[in-house]
C-alpha cells in the first residue's frame, strides 16, 4: 500500500519548526542541567532536620559563617522537614548532585543507616550532628553528652522541688536524644523518692505536648515541676497552656512550677529573665555547625581521631566499634549565668 505525499504547507512547516526549537530547548535544558550538577559536585551537602525550630534556625544560620571561616564549598542547605523518610531522600539527591561530603542531623537513629549505606557506597563520608545512627558508618558524630541533658534537669529539680508531682514532656524516642534524656531524667529522678513521675512522649512536636500537657494538667493541678526536652518546639506551648491554666507564676513565687528545659535558645534566656522557667541546657547550635564541618574536611583529608580529650574542651568517645562521638560541652543555664556573653544563645541578633 502507497501514501500519497502531503504538500509542505505553511501550517505543516509552522509545526515543524516549533518541534525543532523545542527539541533544541530540550537539548539546551540537558546541557544547562548537566552544567548546573557539574558545577555543584565537590560541595559538601548539609541536611538540616527540620527549621520549624529556633535551635535549628540558629544551627543553620552558623553554617556559612563556618564554612566561609574555613574554606569549606557547601551546597544550600536542605530541610528534611521533621520526615526520616524525606531525609532519606535528601541524602540521595545530594549524594546525585556530587556532594563529596555531608553533613546531616539525623531525624531517626535507625532510619539514617539507608542514607548512609547509600553514601558508603560512593565513598562519600558523612558527619552526623546532634543524634548519632544506631547503625551505619560515619566519619564523627557531633554531639553533647545527651544523657547529661536529663540528669542535670533532675537534679535542678530535685533540688528545687521537694515533693509533688513532675512532668517530663519528652521528645522523639525513635531518636537516641529522646532515649537518653527520658532514660537519664527517669533513673536520676528515682533519687528523689518524695516526686513523682509523669511522663509526656510529645516527639519533637509542640502541639502534641501543648495538648496532652492540657489533658495531664485538668487531671493533676497540683504539678510541681516540668522538664521540658526541647525548648525550641515546648517552650512556647508549655507556658502558654500554663497561662491559661492559670498556673504560670514567677521563680520565687510559693505558686511557681518549676521548669527545665533543653536548648540554649535566646528565647528560653528571656524566660528565664522573666521567672518563667529556672534553667536550661544550653546545646552548642555553634559548636555543631563548627564541628560538623571541621570533621567533614578532616574526612576528606584522611585524617582520622583516637578517643580522649580534644583542644576544644571536649572529649571524643567510643560509641560502637569504628563509631566515635566528640561529645561537646552542654552547660546548665540558670538566673547566676543567663547574661553570660560566651553562651552562643546571646550571641544571636
Amino acid at each position: 500500500m502507497s501514501f500519497a505525499k502531503r504538500p509542505f504547507t505553511a501550517r505543516r512547516w509552522f509545526r515543524s519548526s516549533l518541534f525543532a526549537a523545542a527539541a533544541g530547548a530540550c537539548a539546551a535544558g540537558l546541557v544547562i542541567s548537566s552544567a548546573a550538577q557539574a558545577a555543584e559536585a565537590g560541595k559538601i551537602g548539609l541536611d538540616l532536620p527540620l527549621l520549624t525550630s529556633p535551635f535549628w534556625q540558629s544551627y543553620n544560620n552558623y553554617l556559612p559563617k563556618y564554612a566561609k571561616d574555613m574554606g569549606v564549598d557547601i551546597l544550600a542547605p536542605v530541610n528534611s522537614n521533621g520526615d526520616p523518610v524525606q531525609q532519606i531522600t535528601d541524602m540521595n539527591n545530594l549524594l546525585n548532585l556530587g556532594a563529596r561530603g555531608i553533613v546531616v542531623g539525623p531525624l531517626d537513629s535507625a532510619a539514617i543507616s539507608r542514607a548512609l549505606e547509600g553514601a558508603a557506597a560512593r565513598n562519600v563520608p558523612v558527619v552526623a550532628v546532634d543524634v548519632a545512627p544506631t547503625q551505619g558508618k560515619v566519619a564523627m558524630v557531633v554531639r553533647a553528652d545527651n544523657r547529661a541533658y536529663g540528669e542535670k534537669a533532675c537534679k535542678y529539680i530535685g533540688e528545687h522541688v521537694k515533693s509533688g508531682k513532675v512532668v517530663q514532656i519528652m521528645g522523639d524516642l525513635a531518636s537516641v536524644n529522646g532515649r537518653d534524656r527520658s532514660e537519664a531524667f527517669r533513673a536520676c529522678l528515682k533519687g528523689y523518692p518524695g516526686l513523682a513521675l509523669l511522663e509526656i512522649p510529645a516527639s519533637w512536636k509542640g502541639d502534641v505536648a501543648a495538648t496532652a500537657l492540657d489533658s495531664l494538667l485538668t487531671a493533676n493541678p497540683d504539678v510541681k515541676g516540668i522538664y521540658m526536652q526541647a525548648g525550641g518546639v515546648y517552650l512556647s506551648p508549655t507556658l502558654q497552656t500554663l497561662r491559661r491554666k492559670q498556673m504560670l507564676f514567677p521563680a520565687g513565687d510559693a505558686k511557681h512550677v518549676v521548669i527545665v528545659s533543653n536548648d540554649g535558645i535566646p528565647q528560653e534566656f528571656d524566660a528565664i529573665r522573666r521567672g518563667d522557667i529556672d534553667a536550661t541546657v544550653s546545646q552548642p547550635a555553634d559548636s555543631y555547625a563548627k564541628y560538623g564541618l571541621f570533621y567533614i574536611k578532616a574526612a576528606l583529608a584522611g585524617q582520622t581521631f583516637k578517643p580522649g580529650p580534644t583542644d576544644h574542651g571536649s572529649n571524643i568517645i567510643q560509641l560502637a566499634p569504628g563509631v566515635l562521638e566528640d561529645q561537646l560541652p552542654a552547660p546548665l543555664v540558670t538566673r547566676s549565668n543567663v547574661d553570660d556573653k560566651a553562651l552562643w544563645g546571646n550571641t544571636v541578633k
